[in-house]
């Protein structure tokens, strides 16, 4: 590739190709770490995405004719994804690669082809789609571990909170944090349990079965009364009557068996990978809310009294709720300050209201 006819290359230009040329070349790291970490064709999609940014690279090092003796660092976001490719798993390296995506300097940099502009465009796309992906693999346990881990944090605090400041002793307080902790983890877990199980079931009891299909052969009437079932199950009319003729056709002939599988919606397989394992969600519902619970509590644990503990619970807490909601932020694509921010409102607001009630009703008020 080549630089349209323009004027003579400053010594600003050179310096801006070489940044490029860093940047994809780190992009293009982060990618191939993920390549490495996959199979089948993720894997090739991830090889591709690495390929595409090698050329990117090698276009800025046609325009410098040579590499600078001295490159620049490619920015702190591509060194930390580059960090983390290599360390944790591709959902969270490719949702923060989704947003550095959608920023293509490109658009308005006239050294690059019209071919660059549109490659990091559809990378774009392929990055969100493959984050998609991940974040549908993820939704099931990730969602009980989200809701768990906020519930010890918010509730275990306002409980802390609302019986320390009605005057008991520091022991009381420790004990009812503890007591919250389990009564709710066990509430959670067994909860999260029935949820997910309940759901499984309700999804198997709509889901198709082989018999509309192995009694074809049986059939002596037309195939558009076979074709009535796959359109109940969302085809429309032209390829349901292919289908209906094809099982018709293969049943008739003894081959009853070679029919493409039973009579299904694609969705309802994706709706249990959605839905996840019962056993993961109570488990997971079970360890987070504990882990969370016993934030609000440690202060206690390790002897503080008095407002000294309650500050430092704030605190505790208040670091917890930031990085989960970040975290929620990054692996749903929004912004994580605005999510980390909104989980310390609710959550210290909730603690604020339980505090103020437990003054009201406190033992000077008995």
């Amino acid at each position: 590739m080549s630089a349209p006819a323009a004027l003579e290359p400053t010594e600003a230009d050179r310096r801006r190709w070489a940044r490029y040329l860093v940047e994809e070349r780190a992009e293009g790291l982060v990618y191939q770490k993920l390549a490495d970490r996959k199979t089948g064709e993720e894997q090739q999609i991830l090889q591709s995405l690495a390929d595409a940014e090698r050329r990117h690279e090698q276009h800025w090092l046609d325009l410098l004719g040579e590499p600078p003796a001295r490159l620049p660092r490619a920015g702190l976001r591509s060194r930390l994804l580059g960090w983390m490719a290599g360390r944790f798993g591709s959902i969270f390296v490719l949702v923060l690669a989704q947003s550095a995506e959608a920023r293509s300097p490109y658009d308005t940099e006239k050294y690059a082809t019209a071919a660059m502009r549109a490659d990091e465009k559809i990378h774009y796309e392929v990055v969100r789609g493959l984050a998609a992906r991940g974040r549908r693999r993820l939704s099931g346990s990730f969602r009980a571990a989200v809701f768990g881990a906020n519930d010890g944090l918010v509730s275990n605090l306002a409980l802390v909170l609302g019986i320390g400041a009605t005057g008991v002793s520091s022991g009381f307080v420790l004990f009812s944090g503890l007591a919250g902790l389990l009564a709710g983890a066990l509430s959670m877990g067994a909860g999260e349990f029935v949820s997910v199980r309940s759901q499984r079931e309700l999804l198997a009891s709509t889901e198709a079965n082989e018999d509309a299909a192995l009694s074809a052969g049986d059939l002596d009437i037309d195939e558009n009364e076979l074709a009535l079932v796959y359109r109940a199950r969302g085809m429309d009319e032209a390829e349901a009557l292919a289908r209906g003729r094809r099982v018709i056709a293969a049943a008739q002939e003894g081959a009853r068996r070679s029919v493409t599988g039973p009579i299904r919606s694609h969705a309802a397989t994706s709706d249990h990978d959605v839905v996840g394992g019962d056993w993961t969600a109570a488990i997971s519902s079970f360890l987070l809310f504990a882990s969370g619970a016993i934030v609000p509590v440690l202060p206690w644990i390790f002897g503080l009294e008095g407002t000294t503990a309650v500050l430092v619970a704030l605190v505790l807490v208040g670091v917890a709720l930031l990085a989960t909601g970040a975290v929620v932020g990054i692996l749903s694509g929004g912004p994580p300050l605005r999510r980390a921010l909104r989980q310390l409102a609710i959550g210290f607001g909730a603690a604020a209201i339980t505090y103020g009630l437990g003054l009201l009703f406190g033992v000077g008020a008995v």
